[in-house]
């Protein structure tokens, strides 16, 4: 298989699953939009081992562990037969991407699947650290934009955006995966218990503990949002089409006063006010 042939691939694999936020999508400029979709099919592989199938936690371990080492081994320029790698090989050397992203995202991936229980908020920060921010850098290297600031807002954003996915499954992630990403601290704080992720009880508590999480999500999410701006063209566009995006989700999430658990979707006019804030950012 070529390496025209490999990003093919890797773009089917994006295009066949569906996102709240769009992957590889029409707005991207032309020369990122089969890169992106390199770098997806990679995370997509890496999250379906740590989540999907019948597998027991130690071959989920032991699988991880071999991506990983596909990855170092991709570094020391060791050529690959997997549709996947090659494309990715290719996206390496021509943007010279860091392998210390890639190794924090597969780091991630394991602690999926070993936690299931985040002591505080700062704990939480430090799994988005690895989950969620080294795929707006990755994005960042693909454009050209790696400045301190840029990469800083970055991070705001996508860890703003892995707690706004956190909130929208919290009863799918509980349900299957026995896993909370609220705060132990704070769900203790507010009188919660984990009787309510199993029963999907929503209360005053329950209200104030997540309208909390939904305050600082966005606050996040703003604080990254002069990133949108500084970045130029169609890219800058489609950045502040997922942070709009991110914002109307949160704002569904706020309104569910009567089911937290509920997961918000974006209908035509929801669409139609992402685009217009993306448009018109003020």
């Amino acid at each position: 298989m070529n390496t025209e042939q490999a990003y093919r691939h890797c773009l089917r694999i994006a295009k066949n699953h569906y996102e709240n936020f769009p992957v590889a999508s029409w707005i991207l400029p032309r020369r990122m939009r089969l890169p992106v979709a390199a770098i997806y099919a990679f995370a997509r592989r890496a999250d379906d081992i740590a989540d999907e199938g019948d597998s027991g936690d130690e071959q989920r371990i032991d699988q991880l562990n071999q991506l990983s080492q596909q990855i170092n081994s991709l570094f020391a320029g060791e050529t690959s037969d997997d549709p996947v790698f090659i494309a990715l090989a290719d996206c390496i050397q021509r943007f010279d991407l860091p392998e210390s992203l890639f190794q924090d995202l597969i780091g991630a991936f394991k602690q999926d699947v070993n936690k299931k229980r985040y002591a505080d908020f700062a704990e939480l920060m430090q799994y988005c650290r690895r989950s969620a921010n080294p795929v707006g850098r990755l994005m960042l290297y693909l454009y050209g934009q790696t400045d301190r600031t840029s990469l800083g807002q970055s991070d705001a954003v996508c860890s703003a955006l892995q707690l706004i996915n956190f909130y929208q499954d919290m009863a799918q992630d509980y349900k299957e995966l026995d896993r909370i990403y609220i705060p132990q601290d704070e769900i203790h704080s507010a009188f919660v218990n984990e009787s309510y992720f199993n029963t999907q009880l929503t209360d005053g508590p329950m209200l104030i503990l997540m309208r909390k999480q939904y305050q600082r999500a966005d606050k996040l999410l703003q604080g990254g949002a002069p990133l949108g701006k500084s970045l130029k063209g169609r890219f800058g566009f489609e950045i502040r089409l997922i942070i709009a995006g991110g914002s109307r989700i949160l704002l569904k999430l706020n309104k569910q006063t009567d089911d937290v658990f509920s997961r918000p979707r974006l209908d035509f006019n929801d669409w139609l006010w992402v685009f217009w804030k993306a448009l018109f950012p003020g």
